[in-house]
């Protein structure tokens, strides 16, 4: 059952952790490690070096499972949820699809057409999110840190074009798990229901990480925008 209400900085980071198990990959895109004992989330983001407004924005966000305060004008660093997404870049790239793809290949049988077939599209979905978070990562956040800096980028590029883009990348993911659960044979039913509630959870991970970026970030880069006069 999760707490009702959003957290502060003067509640302990164990009471936040216990009371909402999904914030732990949360905190380790923001550099906050376990073994924090009695220490406040205030306490522990400061010796991390967490902007702590930050740290609560997004918490309190992704917890707040009816997104009521989705429109608030929420205290948070721009440069803070930019770093926040770009390790979570890191996490699904380099660690979370490659464990799943991992687990998909031992709970499968490969001597099956429809299961070479899965792994297939699974890759061919793996590839997509690359490309989609790559281009975040060569064009958006450059912009952004110029922005940030106080330029007036050159060339016709808004944050706008972004928003066009972004499509929900979990959208495939969930027809992933759908042919899994119709068509898909296994040696083992634990293994391959192990790897159904891996994507199961990672289509949450991914369906949170696009609502910091629509709710927090674009927003945030649209007024920075009007303040450097970039979006005339």
């Amino acid at each position: 059952m999760y707490r009702l209400g959003k957290y502060e900085a003067n509640d302990p980071m164990s009471d936040l952790v216990c009371g909402n198990y999904p914030i732990l990959p949360v905190m380790s895109r923001f550099g906050i490690a376990l073994g924090f004992g009695e220490r406040t989330i205030g306490q522990v983001c400061r010796d991390c070096g967490v902007d702590t407004d930050t740290f609560l924005t997004v918490v309190n966000l992704l917890l707040d499972e009816e997104k009521q305060n989705a429109e608030k004008d929420y205290v948070f660093s721009v440069e803070a949820v930019l770093d926040y997404l770009h390790n979570s870049h890191d996490y699904f790239l380099d660690f979370r699809f490659p464990a799943i793809r991992r687990k998909l290949i031992e709970a499968i049988d490969c001597s099956a057409d429809v299961s070479l077939a899965i792994l297939r599209y699974y890759d061919e979905y793996a590839d997509e999110v690359q490309k989609h978070m790559k281009y975040e990562e060569r064009t958006v956040f450059p912009y952004v840190r110029g922005l940030l800096g106080g330029e007036h980028p050159a060339g016709d590029y808004r944050i706008g074009i972004f928003r066009s883009r972004h499509d929900q990348i979990e959208a495939r993911l969930t027809e992933l798990k759908n042919i899994i659960i119709k068509y898909c044979p296994a040696d083992s039913s634990n293994e391959l229901n192990d790897v159904l509630f891996d994507i199961f959870t990672c289509e949450r991970d991914l369906a949170s990480h696009n609502y910091i970026e629509d709710h927090l970030f674009v927003p945030a880069v649209e007024e920075l925008e009007r303040k450097t006069g970039a979006d005339r």
